[in-house]
């Protein structure tokens, strides 16, 4: 009997055309799943499609075509206002670059995004974001003004951040690349606990390939095409 995936986010015939200065194909047909607590890393050199098919998976970029399915539900085609509270409650982000506030603590970072979802009482979501902060080891700096943090403390306060809503996946563009050698360690060991630990789905755009060598499985892109073998 055939295993059939669960997937919780699946893309179907994906594709996406620049149009300025010339009209360009960037993502051919792009068509792939990934299953539930499944850590999944995207490579390929620079130039060859991989952020721009985040920035579609993630759906900040609606402009494409084919079919985007989040845990069962087609969500291509819905409205910006839709998509913005799907990306809220369902998916959570790690960049590069941390993109936390200054001038707002540690804590009150982490609680902006449950904050904007308005599903729970101000006590509930603080004790949520230090819960967050705990599991990442860094609850001692809750109260320290985020720019008065180390890098590699800055992208644990933004991997807690992600979570602050139980997404039901959580993306990554480049979530190292700032971090030195230690650091993207120790990032990475906190992506794959929450990928064992608490069987979340995750994907992540790197170039670095000691990180993705570690990952459940690598999909390799070139020329806005994902290689056969992935």
């Amino acid at each position: 009997m055939n295993h059939q995936p669960n997937y919780i986010l699946e893309a179907r015939n994906i594709n996406k055309y620049f149009t300025d200065p010339v009209r360009f194909h960037v993502l051919k047909d792009i068509s792939f799943g990934i299953e539930k607590g499944e850590f999944v890393s995207i490579i390929g050199k620079s130039g060859c499609g991989k952020s721009t098919l985040l920035y579609v998976l993630s759906t900040m970029d609606t402009n494409y075509e084919g079919e985007l399915i989040l845990d069962g539900d087609l969500i291509s085609g819905k409205s910006n206002k839709e998509l913005s509270a799907i990306r809220n409650e369902h998916i959570g982000f790690v960049f590069q670059f941390h993109y936390l506030l200054p001038e707002f603590t540690v804590l009150e970072n982490v609680m902006l995004p449950a904050k904007k979802l308005a599903r729970k009482s101000l006590h509930q979501i603080k004790e949520d974001a230090m819960n967050k902060l705990e599991l990442l080891g860094i609850g001692h700096l809750a109260h320290k003004l985020a720019n008065r943090i180390s890098g590699g403390e800055k992208q644990r306060t933004a991997i807690a951040r992600a979570l602050i809503n139980e997404p039901t996946i959580i993306m990554g563009d480049e979530p190292t690349g700032n971090l030195d050698s230690k650091n993207s360690e120790n990032v990475f060991d906190i992506l794959k606990n929450l990928s064992v630990e608490r069987h979340m789905s995750l994907l992540v755009v790197t170039h670095d390939m000691d990180f993705a060598r570690k990952t459940d499985r690598i999909i390799e892109m070139s020329d806005g095409r994902m290689n056969p073998e992935t």
